[in-house]
């Protein structure tokens, strides 16, 4: 494993945040803050408990899960992309690194800077809305492993991407709308029936369902469901990032 070469990418796509921190950080943690004021103190005030948790906590696991994705996805996508368009990714390709400490360098930093992303949003929260979590480690794990696997998918966006606004197709089409689809400020419970069984096709329903309950306890779905799609999605991107190495796909040409 060549460490040096894994250090050096990773060191360099963490450079890039702290260079843009007011794209990077401030702007994610100002637009969520904008929701915890409008939708958890002005809106939630108004608005009774859901399982027995106040609305403006309630939907704190599902704001943090829409910032996590969205720029798990940008900085991942991003960090690929450019390279591909100075023409420098072939200098990546032809150094002695592998394809495997290729992905981990840019995904690496993608997803740690998604993490601190995360951390300071949940910070953040507590300013606006009270708020426990009811198993820490279980939080901070599903927070890296969504950052990994989003960042992953990032990835492979950004080598699928021929032009800047392939980069943005995706998470503000599809990935936007899954979110706020997806249990973000409400239970599915809430639903009529044959809206909760339409939901429950919508993966990202179990990652905010899994990192509630790592906050209070309750949740959609059970969590051994919410990590199991976590991990076929996982194993699903990173079986996507081995056939475009193999294949060269959008690499050679």
């Amino acid at each position: 494993m060549n460490t040096h070469g894994i250090r050096a990418i990773y060191k360099f796509e963490m450079a890039r945040m702290w260079r843009t921190l007011m794209q990077s950080i401030a702007s994610p943690v100002i637009s969520t803050c904008l929701y915890f004021v409008v939708f958890g103190s002005a809106i939630g005030s108004r608005m009774g408990d859901i399982d027995g948790i106040s609305y403006g906590a309630f939907i704190i696991p599902g704001l943090i899960m829409l910032s996590l994705l969205m720029q798990s996805i940008s900085n991942a996508s991003f960090g690929i992309y450019m390279p591909k368009f100075s023409g420098t990714i072939y200098e990546v390709l032809s150094a002695p690194v592998s394809y495997v400490e290729v992905v981990i360098g840019y995904v690496g930093a993608a997803a740690t800077k998604s993490v601190i992303l995360g951390l300071i949003i949940l910070i953040t929260a507590r300013l606006f809305v009270p708020y426990e979590i009811l198993h820490p480690f279980w939080m901070f794990a599903f927070l890296v492993l969504t950052a990994v696997t989003f960042s992953l998918f990032g990835f492979i966006i950004g080598i699928w991407a021929d032009g800047f606004e392939k980069l943005q197709i995706v998470p503000l089409m599809i990935v936007t709308p899954l979110v706020f689809l997806g249990g973000t400020f409400y239970s599915i419970d809430m639903l009529p029936d044959v809206w909760q069984t339409i939901t429950l096709f919508n993966p990202v329903v179990y990652l905010i369902s899994g990192f509630r309950w790592a906050f209070y306890g309750v949740s959609d779905v059970h969590v051994g469901i919410s990590v199991g799609m976590t991990l076929l999605f996982l194993f699903a991107c990173m079986a996507g990032i081995w056939w475009i190495f193999k294949t060269g796909y959008r690499l050679r040409s």
